[in-house]
């Protein structure tokens, strides 16, 4: 009987982990982490220029490591994340690869100053209603590195192509 029960459990805990409100968070969260160093490590190879090979390396380092404690954080709730970036990181990536020198770095940039404004949003609505302590803690503990990363995208923008 005890055996039948925690089978019959199963899908309601799996049901309560799709509806969980803060599952959107994750997911976003996630995808948008992915995005990023998809993108960064793009711009390293493509980018001819050091500021913005250098910014794309601090992509790549400080988004995959938010990925890895997402990730963990999101195994922990039983919320399973995408397996990859999603559709707009997609379609960036495959604008971005058709350009090369000044205007992929102005497009590089441009895509990351308005990467980065969504994801302070998103941050923010967690912070502000989302219900899960743990994953308000992450967004409150990333928020500052991300503000920081759009403040270096938005001095970057000036600079862009001009070298």
């Amino acid at each position: 009987m005890k055996y039948l029960a925690a089978v019959l459990a199963l899908p309601v805990l799996a049901l309560a982990a799709q509806t969980n409100p803060d599952t959107h968070f994750y997911k976003a969260a996630a995808a948008g982490g992915m995005g990023e160093v998809e993108m960064g490590r793009m711009a390293q190879e493509k980018s001819n220029d050091p500021q913005v090979k250098e910014f794309a390396a601090m992509m790549v380092k400080d988004h995959s490591a938010a990925n890895e404690e997402l990730k963990s954080l999101a195994a922990s709730k039983a919320v399973s994340l995408p397996e990859g970036p999603g559709t707009r990181a997609e379609a960036e990536k495959a604008k971005l690869q058709m350009l090369s020198g000044a205007s992929f770095d102005k497009s590089y940039i441009a895509g990351q100053i308005a990467d980065h404004k969504r994801t302070i949003a998103l941050l923010n609505k967690e912070i502000s209603s989302g219900q899960d302590d743990e994953a308000k803690a992450f967004a409150r503990k990333i928020l500052p590195t991300v503000r920081a990363h759009l403040r270096a995208a938005n001095e970057l923008a000036g600079t862009v192509g001009k070298h």
